[in-house]
């Protein structure tokens, strides 16, 4: 099944307590293509780039059966730049630059070779950019899957209010769930949330898992321990390209897939943060992620005797 992801190819430079990084390849839909590519083969991108991003990076998402033709090149022009430098916990961190760049006027623009797109994953953009890809697709997606932030809520949140009228899946952390909702219980957020638009919300927890919201149930994933953490910066849009990667894989929509499809997020999630932005989502083999999916399995299975 051909999957649609909109959302940043950029340079990120990043400090945590294990080092820091000059100018790397980030954005999320560069974490969430490459995640989503272990499970789909016809992942397609639109995003936008300045001619300072090396076309050896183009060549290796092609390489990961990505395709590109929906990367815009802006001649004379330089990429979205990101720099944040994380606390020690790990969770919390300073955004020390954002220079936008190309990104400050991005005009999504669909190839007709797209247009077939069957999954749709709306990286974290400007509400109005993810309603205008939504608009431009001639046939509406099987399943259309958002993500967004508090910054949203607070300078956009009617056009982002619009905007949840039109996906099918909202995946956010649990302090934008509180912000949007008004409300501190997450159950309770996430019962108003699914007023809002959504058939399903994904509330993400960092090192404590996330949670499922839909068809009146409820799935709670573990989130698995790990002995270092590298880098947290894609970890959430790599889990939101496993998910949608591995939906697409099976193609039928519904509470169970989308609770194997957590799983498998979460698993893809959890190699991303061992090692500096992508390094680790480049060369995985297909048995070391089973692997990694049985850990989750086991972290979670008991017996009540």
């Amino acid at each position: 099944m051909s999957l649609l992801v909109i959302g940043t190819v950029a340079f990120d430079a990043i400090e945590t307590p294990f080092g820091k990084t000059d100018k790397i390849v980030g954005g999320a839909a560069t974490y969430a293509s490459l995640a989503a590519a272990y499970f789909c083969d016809k992942v397609k991108i639109v995003a936008v780039v300045g001619d300072d991003f090396p076309k050896s990076e183009i060549e290796d998402l092609n390489n990961h059966y990505i395709d590109t033709e929906g990367l815009q090149i802006k001649e004379g022009e330089k990429s979205f730049f990101w720099a944040g430098k994380y606390h020690n916990d790990m969770n919390s961190r300073d955004t020390l630059v954002t220079d936008l760049n190309v990104l400050a006027d991005f005009d999504p623009i669909i190839p007709d070779s797209y247009q077939d797109c069957e999954f749709l994953m709306l990286g974290n953009l400007t509400p109005q950019v993810q309603q205008t890809v939504i608009n431009r697709l001639h046939k509406r997606p099987k399943l259309i899957v958002m993500d967004t932030m508090n910054f949203w809520m607070n300078i956009a949140l009617d056009d982002l209010l619009a905007t949840l009228k039109m996906i099918d899946v909202l995946t956010i952390n649990d302090e934008e769930a509180r912000q949007l909702s008004g409300e501190y219980s997450l159950v309770k957020a996430a019962q108003k949330i699914l007023t809002m638009g959504p058939k399903y919300l994904i509330i993400k927890k960092g090192e404590h898992g996330a949670l499922l919201f839909g068809e009146g149930k409820i799935f709670s994933a573990p989130a698995l321990p790990l002995e270092e953490v590298f880098d947290p910066t894609g970890a959430g849009d790599t889990f939101a390209g496993g998910f949608i990667g591995y939906m697409a894989k099976v193609g039928t929509v519904n509470f169970n897939n989308m609770k194997n499809a957590i799983i498998y997020g979460s698993a893809l999630a959890s190699f991303c943060v061992e090692k500096f932005g992508t390094e680790k989502l480049r060369n995985l083999k297909p048995e070391e992620i089973a692997e990694r999916v049985q850990q989750f399995v086991s972290l979670s299975k008991f017996e009540i005797l």
